[in-house]
């Protein structure tokens, strides 16, 4: 193993000790032998089978057979999603033949950051993560079931249904994916486009026309985005079936491997039994950090990854990250690192390839469970149908497009390009593998907004044709759920090309496809937590230096903070419709960035005081448990006589 790999796997182990042990006791403490839906009293069983016909009702009657839950995130409204409304009946054929039987178990939501980007909708979209991973636990809930097949492709969707499942870690489970559309208009093209729009020099007509072509099919969207990066983290995690991410929707392949799936996780439930739990393990999360890193993927899973390890009791850092960038180079150039799509990706050799060039190097731990069995060897291999029938045969050893994918030997960069930045503003991520070197430090003065239509504004006006620092503040998951601002970039790119110093810095998240402009996002605490970012003014020196780690405001540290807070994030009467007074409970109780954003994590006395004093309330164990104050704000239910919610 690399020494850096290696280092940084130990002290997670070390640190994540108690929290794993417990989750492990947890976990090991809910397994049966044999179906667990043996020990049922017999009406609850007949209730689980009583639209069940023919053989399915027998078999699950029977008690014998091994049952498979499905849990998908079918819509047909995304476009990565609509595939998967074929899967269910595919799968449980497959079981059935098996010797399984299959129930779909239950559906989550899903939201299209694409759609709803700049739109009070994606102020939903982090936390619809904690929803999905809620809707995943009411449907394995029942107790029916011996494993777990979880469809589902985009950005908070997979990162949901990976913890949700993992509350009930003692199932094995696989996570089933749909593929990407066809290679459109190149993502190049649509981002000269989109730059045009943003600076008036083309209509809507052209904008949409462009876009339209892009995004023009069933399957996932082609840029090497947060949904993308879904597929390939967690594959390299042994979550798919070897070289299933980026096998296209609509063919045989890709129905063959759904298929496999179901008679896969028959044998895991049954002969093989292999829990979640095992998989998700300490190793698997490092192999899933580097192959991140490796490829350039979203700055997303900085937030999603930390609340996966979370829920199997690991605790994976920001530092974690940056000490694997800096040994993990960078193989993959795809869009926004480059010009080509993730099907030019896979063509190069895909996963397979990746897998194998960074098992060589000592970069990836091949010693782990995977749902293919033990081994991340396995992964090496590549799907193809030889007679109509499912088999894996050993992927190439060289590229087949080096311009696209390459081994460690000869890498596009010498790190991973994620890079953590300190200072006197905090922490934040940077996403440097798309950025220019000569934009990598940028000194300037700050212009601060509290909105994305705030800053638009201020460009069309001509406000900010300068060297200049664009503070976007009250955007962290306290105070508006942390939307993506990914459409401040062709603007902010506008202002580079006339040749300006430009840098963004904000407590929200730019996207899985952040690009040229030098971005410190994430940052924490956040601006509705009385972080620094909340008493930056106008005029401001700010310095972002990724090379250096270094994000600092050129302020003398008492005066700025006596400063007063100059704006406030947005107060619970303002923060409603489009649904989001319905989350108003999931804002109050998640935590920062840097902790995964989440409402959900280890369980230990040292989590709830860094809960309480992120929130900055004092709380006696009374009042938690039952004063009107606490009820009141909707951390514990209501009294049954106001609905008790």
């Amino acid at each position: 193993m690399h020494p850096s790999v290696e280092e940084v796997t130990h002290r997670i182990i070390e640190r994540s000790a108690a929290t794993r042990r417990a989750y492990l006791e947890r976990v090991a403490a809910a397994h049966t032998e044999g179906p667990v839906r043996a020990g049922m009293a017999c009406s609850n069983l007949a209730h689980g089978f009583a639209a069940c016909h023919g053989s399915d009702r027998l078999a699950i009657r029977g008690l014998r057979k091994p049952a498979v839950a499905i849990v998908s995130a079918y819509n047909d409204l995304l476009s990565a999603h609509q595939p998967l409304h074929e899967y269910p009946e595919w799968i449980k054929d497959a079981v059935r033949s098996a010797g399984g039987v299959a129930q779909f178990a239950g559906g989550v939501p899903a939201m299209c950051d694409g759609i709803t980007q700049g739109r009070s909708g994606m102020e939903l979209s982090l936390f619809s993560r904690e929803v999905i991973a809620m809707a995943t636990g009411i449907a394995l809930s029942h107790e029916m079931f011996d494993g777990a097949l979880l469809l589902g492709v985009c950005d908070k969707i997979v990162p949901g249904l990976l913890i949700g499942a993992l509350a009930f870690g003692h199932l094995p489970a696989i996570l089933v994916p749909a593929g990407p559309m066809a290679s459109g208009l190149p993502n190049k093209e649509k981002a000269r486009v989109r730059q045009l729009f943003a600076e008036g020099r083309t209509t809507r007509e052209a904008l949409l026309e462009a876009e339209s072509a892009s995004y023009h099919s069933a399957g996932t969207c082609t840029f090497y985005g947060t949904a993308n990066s879904n597929q390939l983290v967690v594959e390299v995690m042994g979550l798919h079936l070897p070289g299933a991410s980026f096998v296209p929707p609509g063919t045989p392949l890709r129905r063959a491997l759904t298929e496999e799936a179901g008679r896969r996780m028959v044998a895991l439930a049954h002969k093989e039994y292999t829990p979640l739990a095992e998989v998700v393990s300490e190793r698997s999360v490092v192999n899933g950090v580097v192959a991140l890193l490796a490829t350039g993927g979203s700055t997303n899973h900085t937030m999603h990854l930390v609340a996966i390890a979370a829920a199997a009791g690991i605790e994976l850092t920001w530092d974690d990250f940056a000490d694997l960038s800096s040994a993990v180079p960078l193989l993959a150039n795809v869009y926004p690192n480059g010009k080509a799509d993730i099907n030019h990706f896979h063509a190069a050799g895909g996963v397979p390839f990746l897998v194998g060039t960074l098992l060589d190097a000592g970069l990836l731990h091949e010693n782990v469970r995977t749902v293919a069995g033990v081994g991340l060897h396995r992964y090496r291999a590549e799907p193809v149908l030889l007679d109509g029938e499912l088999t894996w045969r050993e992927a190439p050893r060289q590229s087949l497009d080096p311009a696209v994918l390459r081994p460690v030997s000869a890498p596009f960069a010498a790190d991973g390009g994620l890079r953590m930045l300190r200072g006197n503003l905090g922490r934040a991520v940077i996403k440097v593998s798309a950025v220019a070197p000569e934009h990598r430090v940028v000194r300037a003065p700050a212009r601060v907004f509290t909105s994305q239509q705030a800053f638009s504004e201020a460009f069309q006006a001509g406000e900010l044709d300068r060297d200049v620092a664009v503070v976007i503040r009250n955007q962290g998951p306290r105070a508006n759920g942390m939307p993506e601002l990914h459409g401040l970039t062709p603007a902010l790119g506008a202002l580079m090309d006339r040749g300006h110093r430009v840098a963004l810095i904000t407590d929200g998240r730019m996207s899985g496809a952040s690009g040229k402009v030098p971005s410190a996002i994430q940052l924490t605490p956040e601006a509705a937590a009385s972080g620094p970012l909340s008493r930056v003014e106008d005029g401001d020196e700010i310095v972002l230096d990724a090379a250096a780690g270094q994000l600092d405001i050129l302020v003398d540290a008492r005066e700025l903070a006596s400063r007063p807070i100059r704006d406030s994030a947005p107060d619970e009467a303002s923060w409603t419709g489009t649904g989001r007074e319905l989350f108003t409970a999931l804002r109050r109780a998640v935590g920062p960035a840097d902790q995964g954003a989440g409402v959900f994590g280890p369980m230990t006395p040292d989590h709830f005081a860094f809960q309480r004093g992120y929130r900055r309330l004092q709380w006696t164990r009374e009042e938690v448990c039952g004063d009107q104050r606490t009820r009141a704000a909707g951390l514990v239910p209501g009294d049954a006589g106001r609905g008790a919610g």
